[in-house]
């Protein structure tokens, strides 16, 4: 099992964060931009851990430098399918970070949420 999956299904936040590069890069499903370094990927996944409600991976797929990690969750009402691409670094950090989100009705769900809690 991955390390970024046994931390979130431990609901230790502060062990995940431990997980991403310095210089990591996450790509949002609702967001054009990427977001770049620690601090900021780290700022999104902290909004995302109290959004996402009864998170669960359901399967995980690859692994060395790149794993998929398949979610399901809830957003308010909404039931959302997803997954998360990590890739490593030389170091075993995750160096980028994908997320992608279905339906477009939970990923409308997540983009409203994320808004709120960033505002």
């Amino acid at each position: 099992m991955h390390a970024f999956r046994e931390a979130v299904e431990a609901g230790d936040i502060e062990a995940a964060l431990r997980l991403l590069a310095d210089d990591v890069v996450f790509l949002s499903p609702v967001a054009y931009q990427p977001y770049e370094g620690k601090p900021a990927v780290a700022t999104i996944l902290r909004a995302v851990f109290t959004v996402f409600e009864d998170l669960r991976y359901t399967r995980e797929i690859g692994g060395g430098d790149d794993t998929a990690l398949i979610f399901e969750t809830r957003i308010g009402d909404r039931a959302v399918n997803g997954c998360d691409f990590l890739r490593l670094n030389r170091d075993g950090l995750i160096s980028e970070f994908m997320v992608m989100v279905r339906p477009m009705s939970g990923m409308h769900a997540l983009a409203e949420a994320m808004k709120q809690k960033l505002a």
